[in-house]
Protein backbone atom coordinates (compact mmCIF):
# COMPACT_ATOMS: atom_id res chain seq x y z
CA UNK A 1 0.00 0.00 0.00
CA UNK A 2 0.86 3.51 -0.17
CA UNK A 3 0.19 5.48 2.81
CA UNK A 4 0.46 9.11 1.51
CA UNK A 5 -2.00 8.11 -1.42
CA UNK A 6 -4.34 6.37 1.19
CA UNK A 7 -4.22 9.37 3.51
CA UNK A 8 -4.30 11.60 0.90
CA UNK A 9 -7.67 9.81 -0.56
CA UNK A 10 -9.15 9.66 2.75
CA UNK A 11 -8.35 13.47 3.54
CA UNK A 12 -9.82 14.25 0.26
CA UNK A 13 -12.84 12.08 -0.24
CA UNK A 14 -13.76 14.15 3.63
CA UNK A 15 -13.16 17.70 2.27
CA UNK A 16 -15.71 16.71 -1.21
CA UNK A 17 -18.43 15.86 1.40
CA UNK A 18 -17.97 18.73 3.51
CA UNK A 19 -17.83 21.14 0.63
CA UNK A 20 -20.31 19.52 -1.48
CA UNK A 21 -22.79 19.98 2.01
CA UNK A 22 -21.59 23.47 1.98
CA UNK A 23 -22.24 23.98 -1.31
CA UNK A 24 -25.52 22.07 -1.28
CA UNK A 25 -26.92 24.03 1.45
CA UNK A 26 -25.11 27.57 2.58
CA UNK A 27 -23.53 28.32 -0.82
CA UNK A 28 -27.04 28.99 -1.99
CA UNK A 29 -27.50 31.81 0.44
CA UNK A 30 -24.84 33.69 -0.71
CA UNK A 31 -24.17 32.70 -4.87
CA UNK A 32 -27.07 33.24 -6.54
CA UNK A 33 -25.22 33.00 -10.32
CA UNK A 34 -26.52 29.32 -10.88
CA UNK A 35 -23.73 28.40 -13.61
CA UNK A 36 -20.83 29.12 -10.13
CA UNK A 37 -22.81 26.87 -7.86
CA UNK A 38 -23.22 23.77 -10.84
CA UNK A 39 -19.38 24.65 -11.35
CA UNK A 40 -19.11 24.26 -7.27
CA UNK A 41 -20.97 21.19 -7.20
CA UNK A 42 -18.96 19.76 -10.25
CA UNK A 43 -15.70 20.53 -8.02
CA UNK A 44 -16.81 18.51 -5.34
CA UNK A 45 -18.12 15.66 -7.70
CA UNK A 46 -14.55 15.22 -9.81
CA UNK A 47 -13.04 15.28 -6.01
CA UNK A 48 -14.92 12.61 -4.65
CA UNK A 49 -14.27 10.57 -7.87
CA UNK A 50 -10.32 11.16 -7.73
CA UNK A 51 -10.34 10.68 -3.79
CA UNK A 52 -11.60 7.42 -4.68
CA UNK A 53 -8.74 6.94 -7.51
CA UNK A 54 -6.12 8.22 -5.10
CA UNK A 55 -7.44 5.13 -2.23
CA UNK A 56 -7.90 2.27 -4.99
CA UNK A 57 -4.36 3.54 -6.33
CA UNK A 58 -3.18 3.42 -2.82
CA UNK A 59 -4.20 -0.49 -2.16
CA UNK A 60 -3.06 -1.24 -6.18
CA UNK A 61 -0.04 -0.13 -5.17
CA UNK A 62 1.22 -2.92 -3.09
CA UNK A 63 0.36 -5.73 -5.52
CA UNK A 64 1.75 -3.50 -8.88
CA UNK A 65 4.39 -0.80 -7.53
CA UNK A 66 6.00 1.11 -9.82
CA UNK A 67 6.52 4.53 -11.25
CA UNK A 68 3.39 4.47 -13.25
CA UNK A 69 1.30 4.57 -9.94
CA UNK A 70 2.94 6.46 -8.29
CA UNK A 71 2.80 9.18 -11.28
CA UNK A 72 -1.22 8.45 -11.44
CA UNK A 73 -1.69 9.14 -7.68
CA UNK A 74 0.46 12.46 -7.66
CA UNK A 75 -1.74 13.07 -10.86
CA UNK A 76 -4.51 12.96 -9.26
CA UNK A 77 -3.56 14.95 -6.08
CA UNK A 78 -2.28 17.37 -8.78
CA UNK A 79 -5.69 17.58 -10.68
CA UNK A 80 -7.77 18.00 -7.48
CA UNK A 81 -6.13 20.78 -6.48
CA UNK A 82 -6.45 22.53 -9.68
CA UNK A 83 -9.51 21.45 -11.37
CA UNK A 84 -11.56 21.72 -8.26
CA UNK A 85 -9.42 24.38 -6.50
CA UNK A 86 -9.69 26.36 -8.98
CA UNK A 87 -13.44 26.01 -9.38
CA UNK A 88 -14.08 26.32 -5.69
CA UNK A 89 -12.06 30.06 -5.69
CA UNK A 90 -14.07 30.77 -9.03
CA UNK A 91 -17.28 30.14 -6.96
CA UNK A 92 -16.00 31.98 -3.90
CA UNK A 93 -14.85 35.56 -6.14
CA UNK A 94 -18.85 35.41 -6.95
CA UNK A 95 -18.29 37.26 -10.01
CA UNK A 96 -15.98 40.09 -8.88
CA UNK A 97 -12.17 40.25 -9.05
CA UNK A 98 -12.04 39.28 -12.77
CA UNK A 99 -8.41 39.53 -13.22
CA UNK A 100 -8.02 37.01 -10.65
CA UNK A 101 -11.05 34.77 -12.71
CA UNK A 102 -9.16 35.51 -15.91
CA UNK A 103 -6.20 33.55 -13.79
CA UNK A 104 -8.21 30.85 -12.46
CA UNK A 105 -10.04 29.95 -15.53
CA UNK A 106 -7.16 28.71 -17.69
CA UNK A 107 -6.00 26.38 -14.45
CA UNK A 108 -9.55 24.56 -14.69
CA UNK A 109 -8.53 22.52 -17.87
CA UNK A 110 -4.97 22.07 -16.58
CA UNK A 111 -6.65 19.93 -13.46
CA UNK A 112 -8.72 18.50 -15.93
CA UNK A 113 -5.69 17.29 -18.48
CA UNK A 114 -4.09 15.82 -14.90
CA UNK A 115 -6.82 13.49 -14.27
CA UNK A 116 -6.72 12.31 -18.00
CA UNK A 117 -2.95 11.56 -16.98
CA UNK A 118 -3.42 9.90 -14.13
CA UNK A 119 -6.02 7.42 -15.43
CA UNK A 120 -3.72 7.03 -18.61
CA UNK A 121 -1.23 6.11 -16.00
CA UNK A 122 -3.71 3.71 -14.70
CA UNK A 123 -4.21 2.23 -18.05
CA UNK A 124 -0.78 1.24 -19.16
CA UNK A 125 0.23 -0.47 -16.03
CA UNK A 126 -3.20 -2.38 -16.46
CA UNK A 127 -2.23 -3.25 -19.99
CA UNK A 128 1.37 -3.80 -19.25
CA UNK A 129 1.15 -6.16 -16.11
CA UNK A 130 1.38 -10.02 -17.08
CA UNK A 131 -1.72 -11.83 -16.28
CA UNK A 132 -0.98 -14.97 -13.89
CA UNK A 133 -1.30 -18.22 -14.88
CA UNK A 134 -3.67 -20.50 -12.72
Amino acid sequence: MHKPFLISGALFGLLSIVLGAFGAHSLKEIITDEKLLQSFQTGAQYQMYHALALLATGILYEKFPNKLLRWAGNFFISGIIMFSGSLYALAALNGNYQNVARFLGPITPIGGALFISGWICLLIVFVNKKQSKR
